[in-house]
C-alpha cells in the first residue's frame, strides 16, 4: 500500500463496520463495531483470528499462512461461539509486514441477523443496501399478508352471496334455484347407475293458521317444519322450500316404496304434532307425493317434477296427510 494510503481504524469502522484487521501473524488488531456486537462485544483485539473464527469455505484452512493464502478470494466464516451465524467475506493482504484485512457480511441470511441481533441501519456500512433491501421485502411481505388476507375476505364474501342467492331466507332451506341445480345433478348421476327420490310436500291447514294469528304464525310454522324436514332426512338429502308452503327433497340413493313410506310418514306424524306460537297451538300436517328415478327409463327433471305433483294432489284428493309414490307401470313410467 502507498505510503500515506492508509486508513485508520475508525474510517474503517465507518465505511466496513464488519471488518477485521489482522496483523502478520493472524491476530486481530481491530475489529469493527458490527462484528464485534454479533461476537456478543467481547475484545476480540490480540485474538487470534483462527480461534474466533471457523472457515467453513474453502476447507483445511489451519494456518495463518492458509488464511493469507486466500487473498482476493471469496470465504465463508462461522463465530465459533455461535456456529450457527455463518459469514461469507473477502480478505485482501496488505503490504509486507501490514497483515491483511477481512471483511465480513451477513448474505443471505441478513434478515435473521438483524432479528437475532437487533441490528439498525446504523449496523451497517452507508453503501450497504441490506437494509433497503430488508425493509423493501417486509413491505413486500406486508402487502403480500395484507392482499391474501383481502382475498380470503372476498372468497368468504363469495361464498356467502353464493350460499344467500342460493338459500331461503326464512327457513334457512334451499331455494328453488339451488332445488333446479341439486335436481340436474341427481338426474345426471341416474346415468352412473345412481338412484333417487323426488318427494314433494304441501303443508294442510297451513292457510288458515296464516289468515287467522297472521304472518308472523305462519312463519313460525314454516321454520318449524323445516326444522322437522332436517330431523327426519339425511344431511346429504336436499331439502328446499320452493313455495309459500311448498317443500320438495331430493333422497340420493332411496328407491324402495316401502323405505320412503317409512319416511314420509315420519314427517306427517312429526308435522301432526302442535306447533307453539305465543301460547296458541298450531296444527297442521302435510300431504306428500313422491316420483322415483328407477320409475323412468330416462329421467327428466322437469317430468319427475310434473310427476311428483300430480302424486301430491292425489294424496291431497285423498283426504290429506297421507303420502302417494309413483310405481312402476304408472304414467311415469311411460
Amino acid at each position: 500500500m502507498p505510503a500515506g494510503a492508509a486508513i485508520p481504524d475508525e474510517g474503517l469502522a465507518r465505511l466496513m463496520p464488519m471488518f477485521a484487521r489482522l496483523s502478520e501473524c493472524g491476530h486481530i488488531r481491530a475489529a469493527g463495531p458490527t462484528l464485534r456486537r454479533i461476537c456478543g462485544n467481547i475484545d476480540l483485539a490480540g485474538r487470534r483470528f483462527l480461534d474466533v473464527f471457523d472457515v467453513a469455505r474453502p476447507h483445511a484452512v489451519r494456518s495463518c499462512a492458509d488464511l493469507f493464502d486466500l487473498s482476493d478470494r471469496k470465504i465463508v466464516v462461522r463465530f465459533r461461539a455461535l456456529p450457527a451465524q455463518q459469514l461469507r467475506g473477502h480478505l485482501v493482504r496488505l503490504a509486507p509486514g501490514d497483515g491483511a484485512i477481512v471483511n465480513l457480511s451477513f448474505g443471505i441470511s441478513a434478515a435473521e441477523a438483524v432479528r437475532d441481533h437487533g441490528l439498525s441501519h446504523a449496523d451497517f456500512a452507508p453503501t450497504d443496501l441490506t437494509v433497503e433491501l430488508l425493509y423493501l421485502t417486509e413491505v413486500k411481505s406486508a402487502v403480500m399478508g395484507e392482499l391474501k388476507s383481502l382475498n380470503q375476505r372476498l372468497q368468504s364474501a363469495r361464498r356467502k352471496a353464493e350460499a344467500q342467492a342460493l338459500t331461503d331466507p326464512l327457513t334457512g332451506l334451499a331455494n328453488r334455484r339451488a332445488f333446479d341445480l341439486a335436481l340436474d345433478r341427481a338426474v345426471a348421476g341416474t346415468g352412473r347407475g345412481m338412484s333417487f327420490a323426488l318427494l314433494h310436500l304441501d303443508l294442510d291447514r297451513f292457510k288458515q293458521i296464516n289468515d287467522s294469528l297472521g304472518h308472523g304464525a305462519g312463519d313460525r310454522v314454516l321454520a318449524e317444519v323445516a326444522r322437522i324436514l332436517r330431523a327426519q332426512m339425511r344431511q346429504n338429502d336436499t331439502i328446499a322450500r320452493v313455495g309459500g308452503d311448498e317443500f320438495m327433497a331430493i333422497l340420493m340413493g332411496a328407491s324402495e316404496p316401502e323405505s320412503l313410506l317409512r319416511i314420509c310418514d315420519r314427517v306427517i306424524a312429526a308435522l301432526e304434532q302442535p306447533i307453539d306460537y305465543e301460547g296458541t297451538a298450531c296444527r297442521i300436517s302435510g300431504s306428500i307425493g313422491v316420483a322415483r328415478s328407477v320409475s323412468y327409463a330416462r329421467p327428466e327433471p322437469r317430468r319427475m317434477i310434473e310427476d311428483a305433483d300430480a302424486a301430491l294432489y292425489h294424496s291431497k284428493h285423498m283426504g290429506r296427510g297421507r303420502t302417494t309414490i309413483d310405481r312402476p307401470g304408472h304414467d311415469a313410467a311411460a
